[in-house]
């Protein structure tokens, strides 16, 4: 039996239809993975939910850019926390920092409190910390369950030397999770490298629009308009089968 967990991190129902197919253990819901990741619509939710037999992790996150958040926005985090409870989603997906780079344990532990029974993934708000030793410890104390990292470098293959030194610091105390630019070509080696268990990634692929009539000349925001990103089915089941045989 494979010992390994895939989560692939996902921002539309098509993918995480796609994702559970390929046989992935557990889907990480976004809308703007561009930005990094916010939070879905309620109704995203629900259809991911009605859709998915696997785990369904949401990330709680109002906006993008930097993870020092207002009072108003982490009063936004709370109640986007309680609708997704009430939706039966089986996981929180957070990051919280204060503006010297430190881990804001004490309002990340109020939401992860606020959660339960829900677990909860701290994410790679952790790559932005000022210490990586001293955030690892500052995360386990909030009583977090998982920490997603790509080892505080742009991807989990550039860091991983700092994963493995995660991995092996934390024992049993929290599951530490590489991601970022995971793909067919390095997992095995990442996995190999750091001890990692649980990974995390979106094996998406580019396709084309089905509109006929077209103005390629107008954008609407900052991605051209006539493409999309999904999870590939193939993508994923070759990565499965990669751990499979590990």
């Amino acid at each position: 039996m494979m010992n390994f967990k895939l989560e692939v991190c996902v921002d539309s129902v098509e993918s995480a239809i796609n994702a559970q197919e390929g046989g992935a253990h557990r889907i990480e819901l976004c809308n703007s993975l561009f930005e990094g990741g916010t939070t879905p619509s309620s109704g995203t939710i629900i259809s991911v939910k009605n859709n998915l037999s696997i785990d369904l992790h949401v990330i709680i996150r109002p906006r993008g850019g930097d993870f020092l958040y207002t009072d108003p926005e982490y009063d936004i985090m709370r109640r986007d926390i309680e609708i997704c409870g009430e939706y039966g989603v089986n996981g929180i997906v957070i990051g919280i920092l204060m503006e010297d780079g430190e881990i804001d344990v004490e309002r990340t532990a109020k939401l992860i409190d606020l959660a339960k029974p829900m677990t909860t993934t701290f994410h790679r708000a952790f790559d932005m910390c000022a210490d990586p030793l001293r955030g690892l410890q500052d995360v386990i104390s909030t009583g977090a369950s998982r920490l997603l990292t790509a080892g505080h470098t742009n991807s989990a293959f550039e860091g991983m030397e700092l994963i493995r030194r995660l991995i092996k610091k934390s024992g049993k105390k929290i599951i530490v999770m590489p991601g970022s630019g995971i793909n067919e070509t390095n997992i095995q080696k990442i996995a190999g490298n750091t001890g990692a268990k649980e990974f995390h990634l979106s094996g998406k692929k580019a396709v084309e629009s089905g509109m006929i009539f077209r103005r390629d000349e107008i954008n609407i925001g900052y991605t051209p308009g006539y493409s999309k990103q999904i999870t590939d089915i193939q993508k994923i089941k070759n990565i499965v089968d990669i751990l499979k045989m590990i």
